[in-house]
């Protein structure tokens, strides 16, 4: 097999198709590469950058993760940078090897479900580049529970990047009738072979999800879940995915119904928005799906802070409109242990990942926080 010139054994070629990663050297502009992306309409920009990263011709990040002596750990597990890529960019885990080789801290692929679907009909991603957002209405487009989990054994096995940290976002069907049972499924697929497993009730894109977290529902699937990863013998960590559009006092209950019966380790607060905050500029404004990107920063880190106490300090993944260091340490110190990061990539690129984690080291320097781990929940001593 040859690419691009260099010539690559069998097993490397058994690697590049199924991890995405490649020993070619050789590396394209950053800038050509976003210029090339842009022409395209956003799903097949989406694929193109998808295909660049499983080239292996993006480039090695050259940073050093939270610097020399600063150990972040959160469910027991070292993360080398606080900043991950959010579910939805890697939804069939073809790209974990080359994200965490551009500097990722962690990766959430899927939303996984049980069986294959190709989601919604096309067009269903919008560039809102006046607003800097992105609404998406994908409706869970994935391989499946077999392909997926047989592509992340495999990275487990082949990759250079083996120990990276890899969460399993879990979805159901668009047909599915027994929820409870279909992300139990998610759980058995993939509990020893994922850091992390998120259950995923709020995106908007699939009809009657969001219904699922209604207090009784959410708590039935996370109370099965818990219990699956228990009987397996496992200690997974399980996270569960809040929406944005969550009233604060619904959001409160459930999150102190879920602590309190100590049945899931964490929360990834939040995903994307059917609302439309006043002040959209783009004609893509009223597109139906979720809005993501800079509109949902302040909602996101507003819920962060009141799921923060209602759990009683524990681990939240902040996802929302985390497009710079200054909102990737607004989220930590409003009670984020680590942050996600998506929609800005779209505009700014894979160097935000690298710049974003190194200026944020200098603001916590700047703020008198020796450690990541000093500032989580800042906001809540004042």
């Amino acid at each position: 097999m040859d690419l691009n010139g260099k010539q690559i054994s069998d097993n490397s070629a058994k690697v590049l198709l199924i991890t995405g990663e490649t020993d070619v050297s050789a590396s394209i502009p950053t800038a050509l590469a976003m210029r090339a992306i842009r022409c395209l309409d956003p799903e097949s920009a989406h694929r193109l950058a998808i295909r660049l990263l499983k080239s292996g011709l993006v480039p090695e990040s050259s940073h050093t993760g939270i610097g020399a002596g600063n150990v972040h750990r959160v469910w027991g597990k070292l993360f080398p940078s606080p900043l991950g890529i959010a579910a939805g960019f890697d939804k069939d885990g073809e790209v974990m090897g080359p994200l965490l080789r551009l500097g990722a801290g962690f990766v959430e692929i899927g939303a996984v479900t049980p069986l294959p679907q190709p989601g919604n009909p096309r067009p269903r991603v919008f560039r809102l580049i006046e607003d800097e957002a992105v609404i998406n209405r994908y409706g869970f487009n994935s391989q499946g529970h077999d392909a997926v989990s047989r592509r992340l054994a495999t990275f487990r096995t082949y990759s250079r990047h083996a120990d990276g940290i890899v969460g399993v976002n879990l979805g159901i069907n668009k047909e599915e009738n027994d929820p409870v049972e279909a992300y139990r499924r998610g759980v058995i697929a993939f509990y020893d072979i994922a850091d992390f497993l998120t259950i995923n009730v709020s995106s908007p894109n699939t009809p009657g999800l969001r219904d699922l977290q209604q207090e009784e529902l959410l708590a039935n699937i996370a109370e099965t879940s818990h219990k699956t990863i228990q009987e397996l013998g496992s200690t997974v960590p399980l996270l569960v995915k809040l929406s944005p559009d969550l009233a604060d006092d619904a959001a409160d209950r459930i999150v102190r119904q879920l602590t309190d019966a100590a049945i899931v380790d964490g929360w990834i607060v939040s995903n994307t928005t059917v609302t439309r905050p006043n002040g959209l500029r783009s004609r893509y404004a009223k597109e139906q799906g979720g809005l993501s990107g800079t509109p949902l920063r302040q909602r996101s880190t507003e819920l962060i802070r009141l799921v923060y106490q209602a759990s009683s300090g524990a681990p939240i993944i902040g996802a929302g409109g985390v497009d710079s260091a200054d909102a990737a340490l607004e989220k930590v110190k409003a009670g984020a242990a680590l942050v996600q990061i998506y929609s800005a990539l779209v505009f700014a690129g894979p160097g935000l990942l690298n710049q974003i984690d190194q200026e944020l080291m200098q603001l916590l320097a700047n703020q008198g926080f020796s450690q990541l781990a000093d500032a989580i929940g800042a906001d809540h001593r004042h």
